[in-house]
């Protein structure tokens, strides 16, 4: 895999310098833990994912299929495969001229994709308090604290405030409400806590265990849909779209 992703890197340094861009525009990926991988596809779709989702490919970058599946090398297959995956998460688009770009986040579509969120967690939520048990809620509270710990730049934030998340939601015992969740949560290119300040989350995120504790289902959902809710207005040009 290391092979495979240096032969990646390379080539999108490559691509930047023909598209006028310096190769010190795209950072090198972090290490990253060995994956085991089903298909083809999945790998090109994962390691797409990492790099659109880390900031390394910006909004507008085209994906060509050909510089692709000289990167991962692998035939065109697996490439249009991830592509279309990509493409239903929102993090790619595809024109008929232009071929797939990665999406650009324009602040209306993710204020839609807000307030669907909004409903789905706090229906996760309240199905979680019903099922949740001693050691669910004292994994919960472990990284709750394990959050508000962090400073607010410190890289390992989005990963943790994701696991929070989702630890509670993983109580619902949906798979098919965690697969929503999950699938607009990658619509985000930077997460849907990006922009919001790190002490109100932090606020939030212990009310929400108060409520857990108390097994109060209607505070649970409130306090996730406004915690939700409360990200539309750190969205970019949020005026421009009001």
């Amino acid at each position: 895999m290391s092979e495979k992703r240096d032969r990646a890197d390379d080539a999108l340094r490559r691509r930047g310098e023909t598209d006028g861009r310096s190769a010190g525009q795209i950072p090198r990926p972090g290490p990253r833990p060995t994956r085991k991988y089903v298909s083809k596809s999945d790998m090109v779709t994962d390691e797409l994912r990492e790099l659109i989702t880390d900031r390394q490919l910006s909004p507008g970058t085209p994906l060509r299929q050909r510089d692709l599946a000289e990167q991962f090398d692998v035939s065109y297959t697996p490439v249009r495969e991830a592509l279309r995956r990509l493409e239903s998460e929102g993090l790619v688009v595809t024109d008929v001229h232009r071929g797939a770009t990665v999406a650009r986040a324009e602040s209306k579509e993710m204020e839609e994709n807000y307030r669907i969120l909004a409903v789905l967690e706090a229906l996760a939520g309240t199905l979680a308090v019903s099922k949740m048990t001693e050691p669910d809620l004292t994994e919960i509270e472990t990284l709750c604290r394990q959050v508000a710990g962090c400073h607010p730049d410190d890289s390992r934030l989005g990963e943790l405030n994701r696991q929070f998340h989702f630890r509670i939601y993983a109580c619902a015992r949906s798979p098919m409400l965690l697969l929503l969740m999950r699938l607009l949560w990658r619509s985000f290119p930077y997460g849907p806590q990006w922009g919001r300040p790190h002490q109100e989350s932090v606020h939030q995120h212990a009310q929400l265990v108060h409520a857990l504790k108390r097994r109060d289902e209607e505070q649970v959902a409130a306090i996730i849909q406004e915690h939700v809710l409360g990200g539309i207005k750190y969205l970019p040009h949020q005026g421009a779209t009001s």
